[in-house]
């Protein structure tokens, strides 16, 4: 199960196509608050997350994540592609840091590692 976290409908449901193209099923949440009170939480197999939004921004979800000893890998897409925000999220353990509009083969490689287990198998796509 991928979650996908954006307050912006058309990114989320493109996102969603995207992934469901790779025969990945999906879970579309607008805010970051929606996702941490979803039964999701403790099922999804990577996030995809928005970094500004109303609210909790993704960074603060992931950190938020690890802090709670959640071990979901994220994905974090942002149409503010600073490198300071770049460093933050991969310093935190993100898998990926894409800029929107990303590159469908982009998100591709992230969601293949983010699938990998810790023997390096793949273990969805």
């Amino acid at each position: 199960m991928i979650s996908i976290i954006d307050d912006d409908e058309s990114v989320r449901t493109a996102t969603a196509s995207l992934v469901r193209s790779l025969g990945l099923a999906t879970s579309l949440f607008a805010s970051a608050e929606d996702f941490l009170n979803s039964d999701q939480l403790t099922c999804s197999d990577c996030v995809i997350t928005d970094v500004q939004m109303p609210g909790m921004s993704g960074m603060e979800l992931q950190v938020r994540l690890k802090a709670s000893g959640n071990p979901v890998p994220v994905i974090v897409i942002t149409a503010f592609p600073e490198e300071r925000l770049r460093h933050q999220a991969m310093s935190a353990g993100a898998i990926g840091f894409l800029s929107k509009p990303f590159d469908g083969g982009e998100m591709v490689a992230c969601l293949d590692r983010a699938l990998q287990d810790p023997q390096g198998q793949q273990v969805s796509l």
